[in-house]
């Protein structure tokens, strides 16, 4: 178990429209300073998916989409990458995010992030909240299908927006 801070700062503008939040980064992305940097997570091969076109620079891609892209916690002690360890964690300060951007929805990756949001940001934050699936290689009894059916609903979510 270790006690980490979260080390990657949110991607978002002014302009950006849905939140899409993790819990805190894995190791893997930790060790390569990006989100979703585990060869074998899902999420970047599934908004390509969803969005019909290769995803060549992560960072602007989700700007043009208008996705900002975060994570709930600031801390936590966490085994590894399992969301399952986390303890004594402490969230990231969203509603500054939400104030400096065009927000009106949030997207979590995985339960533990839906439930960890709920928590934190229940009665401080009102937008409407869906829970994805998680896109770790540990969710791999969610098929690439299912996952890129629900992601969906961040496209069609921009779209009526």
């Amino acid at each position: 178990m270790s006690y980490v801070i979260h080390p990657l700062k949110p991607i978002y503008n002014g302009d950006s429209k849905i939140l899409i939040l993790g819990t805190m980064p894995s190791v893997v992305s930790r060790e390569k300073n990006f989100y979703y940097a585990h060869p074998k997570n899902r999420f970047w091969p599934t908004l390509e998916k969803v969005f019909k076109e290769p995803i060549i620079d992560k960072e602007k891609f989700l700007l043009e989409k208008k996705i900002a892209l975060w994570d709930v916690f600031a801390s936590c002690e966490i085994d590894a990458s399992s969301d399952a360890s986390i303890k004594n964690a402490s969230p990231n300060d969203l509603e500054t995010l939400i104030n400096q951007s065009k927000i009106k929805a949030i997207f979590t990756t995985g339960k533990t992030a839906y439930k960890y949001y709920l928590k934190f940001f229940k009665d401080k934050i009102c937008l409407p909240v869906f829970c994805l699936p998680s896109t770790s290689p540990a969710n791999c009894k969610v098929k690439d299908t299912e996952l890129v059916d629900a992601y969906q609903k961040i496209k069609d979510f921009l779209i009526e927006e």
